[in-house]
């Protein structure tokens, strides 16, 4: 970019007089076809270009200002302490100035500024993103979407005619890319995917309309507007500018961020944060259109890739890198579309065996869904997760409750495709019996993954847990052992036995592989 192509209120914020506090020097300048930031060290300062691009307009001076402010409404849910306040910049003849008294020229957002090498995109490409940070993530987008505002005019968007109309632009927007990044075959088999689910899924939206599902999310939750800054996770630069963009499912924001994991081949990372989410939340239904989101998120990031090929001040460089790069999310799109063989597998083994942990590790390497009994169980007596449960919870009739749900939820998402790993106890015939007859019923591949270890190990392991959803205690181990039915030689046909105090790598090779 060319010194003569910044605007005259740009040169001039690039100077450190400009501002009533001390700047770092130099001010750095960073551009985006929709916005300026100046980064002046302890203070970022946002302003909207003057554009119209249809799906967002900014051509006016109350336009910009009416978008900084919802800017700073909406990001204060995510990142408070980021988003400060909207401040006018006056001009008096050539002079403009920051928060002056008389008529606004410009508005402007302050922010506080901080590291870049926070964005979660920097500690991946530093090697520094970790599991527990997905955790935190998953825990901390199910709260945001809890508190999200919702209303009959934001559930509307949910109807299949909105939703359809964003993604069938999509492929209207990219016609012009076949033959170069985008393939035909690809373009056909994930059009014809998207319009095949519109058409036979229509009761699956009814269903997220009435749960509630549709709501004001975030709308751009990829990994370079998420930061792990002072300890905390901040969500921020969520969409302002467009209605339809953000009064979407929550799988839909859930999607993008699983979407760039995995295009970053990261799908365990990827993993961990899906099955936080849905744990928390209890919206494992909202799994059976994650595929059409995640296929949506990965094709608008192809889309907007793509448009730098047409932009004529790109150098050709850029131009081949983002070529290939479109080509890659192009390709990911259409992969989320082919169909999936399901697997079922369901955990054995007394309270302290290590299932949760075997489980886990199964379902980053399968990319599995691990649906554990103690968070169904909470959910359906509507406590929090991290509440001990009393007596009431535990009872015959919801135990009943629990392994039907276990069941249903297990039934309906490897018929969908997803390898599915329940997570329980399943100590009695009758309750393994009726995972077998409904996985044969159904012609899905099942495996029982049997947990074991000496009792003084479980006993140590239970009376150390700490920070676990789960309630079971040491003293609890004598009757559930007296109370387990040893498995049937039709069950051992389906089992796994793991020694959860030997690695688990080279015992469970079979089962991955499988």
């Amino acid at each position: 970019m060319t010194e003569i192509a910044i605007p005259p209120l740009i040169q001039q914020m690039l100077q450190p007089g400009f501002y009533p506090h001390a700047v770092t020097e130099p001010v750095q300048l960073i551009q985006t076809h929709i916005s300026y930031v100046l980064l002046t060290g302890k203070y970022a300062y946002k302003l909207k270009k003057s554009v119209n691009f249809g799906f967002l307009d900014f051509s006016t001076l109350e336009k910009r200002q009416h978008f900084c402010q919802e800017e700073l409404r909406l990001n204060r849910r995510g990142a408070a302490e980021l988003y400060l306040e909207v401040l006018p910049i006056t001009q008096s003849g050539e002079k403009y100035e920051l928060g002056g008294k008389g008529e606004a020229a410009e508005y402007v957002l302050k922010m506080r500024q901080f590291p870049q090498e926070s964005l979660l995109s920097s500690m991946f490409d530093e090697g520094t993103l970790q599991e527990s940070h997905l955790e935190e993530l998953g825990k901390v987008v199910a709260l945001y979407h809890e508190r999200a505002d919702i209303n009959d005019y934001i559930r509307s968007f949910g109807e299949v005619a909105q939703v359809r109309t964003a993604i069938d632009e999509n492929y209207q927007q990219t016609e012009k890319y076949i033959g170069g990044s985008q393939t035909q075959l690809q373009f056909d088999q994930t059009k014809a995917y998207s319009d095949r689910f519109f058409v036979e899924r229509q009761e699956l939206f009814a269903q997220r309309i009435k749960g509630d599902y549709i709501r004001e999310c975030h709308g751009d939750l990829h990994l370079r507007n998420i930061a792990w800054w002072q300890d905390r996770i901040l969500v921020f630069d969520c969409i302002e500018f467009n209605e339809p963009f953000r009064f979407v499912d929550v799988m839909y924001d859930v999607a993008f961020t699983v979407m760039d994991l995995e295009a970053r081949q990261r799908q365990d990372l990827g993993n961990v944060f899906l099955n936080t989410y849905v744990e928390q939340t209890g919206d494992w239904e909202g799994l059976q259109v994650l595929p059409l989101y995640l296929s949506r998120q990965a094709y608008v990031r192809a889309k907007v890739t793509s448009l730098l090929l047409d932009d004529p001040g790109i150098p050709a460089e850029v131009k081949q890198e983002a070529f290939q790069t479109a080509a890659s999310y192009y390709k990911q799109a259409w992969e989320y579309t082919k169909p999936r063989q399901g697997k079922l597998i369901f955990m054995s083994g007394l309270s302290g065996s290590g299932k949760s942990t075997t489980a886990r590790y199964l379902s980053h390497q399968l990319g599995a869904i691990q649906i554990r009994s103690d968070a169904v169980r909470k959910h359906l007596a509507g406590i929090p997760l991290q509440s001990k449960g009393g007596d009431e919870i535990y009872t015959p009739e919801m135990t009943q409750k629990t392994y039907g749900r276990l069941l249903d939820l297990g039934i309906i998402l490897t018929k969908q495709g997803f390898s599915v790993i329940l997570d329980a106890k399943y100590d009695r015939q009758q309750l393994r019996q009726e995972v077998i007859n409904q996985a044969k019923a159904n012609n899905i591949p099942l495996q029982i993954v049997q947990c074991e270890a000496p009792l003084e190990v479980l006993q140590q392991r239970l009376q150390n847990r700490s920070g676990d959803i789960a309630d079971a205690t040491a003293d609890l181990l004598t009757s559930q052992v007296e109370k387990a039915e040893s498995l049937t030689t039709e069950e051992k046909v389906y089992l796994k036995v793991v020694d959860t105090t030997q690695p688990l790598d080279t015992q469970l090779k079979d089962v991955i592989c499988s």
